[in-house]
């Protein structure tokens, strides 16, 4: 009787920490999701102070003025037609950047002669300023939708084939020989080796590509555009509507950060769901 009691109470003061443990990572999450809430607070509390003290509501509107335009915008559904078109043009020009990348880093990471060729330029092409694609895109191009496309698919162009050559590097040989010796075909060999090492490196550079294009894409809408993100910060500007542009410039954050936060994080998560959380 006395060791079953004592079993018993055993199981009873120990399920408490069995049931606290799951609840760790909620308490983690719901930390980290209000210190994110305090930082933007903050932040719209020094905005606030900054419109109403250190400057006129003409020169740097209250984020309620700027919330209010943001609503007709989204209400009468110009948002979505701006940020549509600029999608499209950001997709095909991440597509195109995207098929000749991965390529050329297969190329690059199976062949040194290839990416002592093509390593130095790539890296140059990485580092020009978003300010002169988009000024040479306007002088080439014109006013139109080709010069943004152009430019994304530049942009993208250096950070997928250098991360795809990193991850075709990164292959264990070992792998590649005992591939060899079973009897397996290059296809087999590039869908079982080659392929779970290279996309770690390809969706960074999809995330980090992205981001550095999407905001070279407006930046060239601006100069040269007709319709987009950037066109409507510019139209904003020439109306001398600051709440206009600072409106554009908050649906062009959150935008950026649903894609990186939500959708890419998702998909990351799934991609490599094997990989156990690492």
């Amino acid at each position: 009787m006395t060791v079953t009691a004592n079993h018993s109470a055993d199981e009873v003061s120990a399920s408490p920490e069995t049931g606290a443990a799951p609840a760790r990572p909620v308490a983690a999450s719901a930390r980290r999701f209000g210190l994110h809430l305090i930082g933007y607070a903050l932040l719209v509390a020094v905005w606030s102070l900054c419109s109403l003290v250190l400057f006129t509501e003409y020169v740097l509107p209250a984020p309620w003025t700027v919330g209010a335009e943001m609503w007709h915008l989204a209400s009468d559904g110009t948002a979505f037609v701006q940020f549509g078109a600029s999608i499209v043009k950001i997709a095909l020009g991440f597509a195109i950047g995207t098929v000749f990348g991965v390529p050329l880093g297969l190329l690059m990471g199976r062949v040194k002669y290839w990416k002592y060729f093509w390593q130095q330029p790539l890296l140059v092409l990485g580092n020009v300023p978003g300010l002169a694609f988009a000024v040479f895109a306007l002088i080439l191009f014109g006013i139109g939708a080709v010069g943004p496309v152009v430019v994304v698919a530049f942009v993208a162009l250096p950070y997928v084939a250098l991360n795809v050559a990193q991850g075709v590097e990164e292959v264990d040989r070992r792998l590649v020989d005992m591939s060899t010796v079973y009897g397996l075909g290059r296809g087999d060999v590039l869908k079982s080796v080659f392929l779970p090492s290279v996309m770690p490196f390809l969706f960074a550079a999809l995330r980090y590509g992205f981001a550095m294009a999407w905001k070279v894409e407006a930046l060239t809408e601006v100069f040269g555009g007709r319709n987009g993100i950037g066109f409507m910060i510019r139209q904003s500007f020439q109306e001398f509507s600051i709440s206009g542009v600072l409106a554009w410039t908050g649906f062009f954050v959150i935008f950026i950060l649903l894609i990186e936060r939500v959708f890419l994080a998702q998909l990351e998560q799934r991609f490599f769901a094997w990989r156990g959380g690492r």
